[in-house]
C-alpha cells in the first residue's frame, strides 16, 4: 500500500480497509509514522511520539468499533492516555506521565483508533494560533508561513497533511473550528456535555470547553461522535440525547431549513472580504439547495460577549495554574511561562467571585437571546473566523499585557466563543479558498442540542461542493 493511498482515505474507509484485510492495522500505522517523519520537520504538528507503544496495540485485538486499526493523534490538552505525559504547551507543567486513561480516551480506544503521539498546542490553549516557547509553532500545510491556528492547531495540521484521517481536538472558544477553518478540515464542536470530561473533571471553565475531533470528512466526524458521546456517572449536567445515531443522520437529506446568515461581527463591522464572500457563496449555494437564506444575526452585545468571556478564561486559567503549582511545588514566574500567560494569571486573580458570577449570568442571558432566535430560524450561517489563517508570529506571546497581547486577535475570532458561552453545537466546513489557495471555512451554528441538523446539511454540502480533492501542498 503506498502512502498516496493511505492518506486519500478517510478514518470509515481505511477502517474497512482494515477489516477486510486488505491491509492491516499495522500496515497503516507504519504509513502514518513514515508520514509524520516526512512531513513533520515542516509541520511542527506532532510532539511527542509513542511509537513503540502504538505498534504494540496495532498488533493485538482491537475489537469491532468503527476505527478499528485507524492511525490516531492526541492533542497535548486532556486526552490522559496511560504512561504519556500531557504538558498544555507549558514548561510549567511537569512531564509527568498519565496514571489512567481518561474517559474520552477510554471511547477512543474502544472505537478502534491506534494513537501513536501528541498534538502541538498554545501554552495552556489561550490562542487561536498554536505558538509556545516549549514547543515552538505549528505551521500550516497549505502555507508554512501561515498559521494551523490553535488551539487544536497540531492536530490540524497533521489531518489536512493526511498524516492521520482524524485526531482529537478541543474547543474552549473555537478551538476545534479554529483549526478545521484554517487548514480545509471538518470541525464540529458539540454541544456541551455531549462528550465527557472525567474521570477527573466534569466541567471546565464554566462549561467553556468541549471536546471532539478534525476530521476530513462529514461522516468520520459523525461515525466518532456515536463512539464517544454520553454522560457517564457522576456528571453535573448532560446533553439531551440524540433520536438517532449521527452517522445515520449523515445518510438523512435535511428538512427545508430557514438559515440566517452574517457578513458582519456582533458589532456590525464587517469581516474579512474573504470571509464574507465565502459566507454568501454558500448562502447561495444553501439556497439553490431549497432552503430558506437572509441575512440575520441574534442580537448580541460583543463588548459583554467579550468581557464575561475573559472573565471567565482568566479564572480558569489561575485555577489550572495553581491546581498543578499545589501538586508539583512550582511556582508561577517569567521563567517557566510565557509573558502572555503570566500576564493572563495576574489579571485572572483580580478577578472577584462576584465578577465570574456576573459572567456566568451573561452567558446565561445570552443563551435565552439566541435560543429565541433560534425559534425564527433552524441555523445561523457565519465566518469561521474573521479573516484567513494569520501569519507565523502575527501575535507577540511574550507581552504581559494581555490587551496589547489579543489586540491583533479580537477581530479574528468574532464568532467562535458565543457557542462556548451558550453551550450550542457548531460545525466549521471547508467551502472556500482565497485566491492565495488559503481555506476559509464557513460555520453552521445549531440549537443547543442540535448537532443533527447541523451534521445532515453538512454531509448535503459535502456533497454539493466537494471538497476532498483539495490538499495542501504538503500532503500524503
Amino acid at each position: 500500500m503506498s502512502f498516496v493511498e493511505y492518506a486519500d482515505y478517510d478514518g470509515l474507509g481505511l477502517a474497512a480497509l482494515i477489516a477486510k484485510k486488505k491491509i492491516s492495522a499495522a500496515e497503516a500505522l507504519e504509513a502514518a509514522i513514515a508520514l509524520a517523519e516526512k512531513h513533520n520537520p515542516a509541520l511542527n504538528a506532532i510532539v511527542y511520539k509513542f511509537y513503540d507503544q502504538a505498534r504494540a496495540r496495532a498488533k493485538g485485538k482491537l475489537g469491532k468499533g468503527p476505527f478499528a486499526g485507524v492511525p490516531f493523534l492526541m492533542k497535548d490538552i486532556l486526552g490522559g492516555m496511560v504512561g504519556i505525559p500531557t504538558r498544555s504547551g507549558s514548561a510549567f507543567m511537569p512531564a509527568f506521565p498519565a496514571m489512567y486513561d481518561s474517559t474520552l480516551t477510554q471511547r477512543f480506544l474502544k472505537a478502534g483508533v491506534v494513537p501513536f503521539g501528541k498534538t502541538n498546542v498554545p501554552e495552556f490553549g489561550l490562542l487561536p494560533i498554536t505558538e509556545s516557547t516549549l514547543y515552538g509553532p505549528a505551521r500550516n500545510p497549505w502555507n508554512t508561513d501561515h498559521t494551523p491556528g490553535g488551539s487544536s492547531g497540531g492536530s490540524g495540521a497533521a489531518v489536512a497533511a493526511g498524516i492521520v484521517p482524524i485526531a482529537h481536538a478541543n474547543d474552549g472558544g473555537g478551538s476545534i473550528r479554529i483549526p478545521a477553518a484554517s487548514c480545509g478540515l471538518v470541525g464540529l464542536k458539540p454541544t456541551r456535555a455531549r462528550n465527557p470530561l472525567g474521570p477527573d473533571l466534569g466541567d471546565i471553565m464554566g462549561g467553556l470547553i468541549a471536546e471532539h475531533i478534525v476530521s476530513r470528512t462529514v461522516r468520520d466526524t459523525a461515525a466518532m461522535l456515536d463512539a464517544t458521546h454520553g454522560a457517564e456517572p457522576g456528571d453535573p449536567y448532560a446533553a439531551p440525547a440524540p433520536l438517532y445515531a449521527y452517522a445515520d443522520e449523515v445518510k438523512r437529506k435535511p428538512k427545508k431549513l430557514r438559515i440566517g446568515y452574517a457578513t458582519t461581527n456582533l458589532a456590525g463591522q464587517k469581516v474579512h472580504a474573504d470571509c464574507i464572500a465565502a459566507v454568501r457563496s454558500v448562502a447561495q449555494t444553501c439556497e439553490d439547495l431549497g432552503h430558506t437564506v437572509e441575512e440575520s444575526s441574534p442580537s448580541l452585545e460583543m463588548a459583554i460577549l467579550s468581557e464575561a468571556f475573559m472573565a471567565v478564561w482568566a479564572s480558569g486559567l489561575v485555577q489550572q495554574i495553581e491546581m498543578i503549582a499545589t501538586l508539583s511545588g512550582v511556582k508561577p514566574s517569567p521563567k517557566n511561562l510565557q509573558g502572555l500567560t503570566l500576564g493572563l494569571y495576574e489579571a485572572g486573580r483580580k478577578i472577584s467571585a462576584s465578577t465570574y458570577m456576573n459572567a456566568m449570568t451573561a452567558f446565561q442571558a445570552m443563551a435565552r437571546t439566541i435560543a429565541k432566535w433560534h425559534q425564527t430560524y433552524d441555523v445561523w450561517l457565519t465566518p469561521t473566523l474573521g479573516a484567513p489563517p494569520l501569519k507565523v508570529g502575527a501575535v507577540d506571546t511574550s507581552l504581559r499585557d494581555p490587551q496589547a497581547a489579543f489586540g491583533p486577535i479580537i477581530d479574528y475570532v468574532p464568532f467562535t466563543a458565543i457557542q462556548n458561552a451558550t453551550g450550542q453545537p457548531a460545525i466549521s466546513l471547508p467551502l472556500h479558498w482565497t485566491k492565495a489557495g488559503l481555506p476559509v471555512g464557513v460555520q453552521f451554528v445549531g440549537r443547543f442540542g442540535d448537532e443533527a441538523t447541523l451534521l445532515r446539511i453538512a454531509a448535503q454540502l459535502e456533497k454539493a461542493q466537494p471538497w476532498k480533492d483539495r490538499k495542501p501542498g504538503i500532503y500524503g
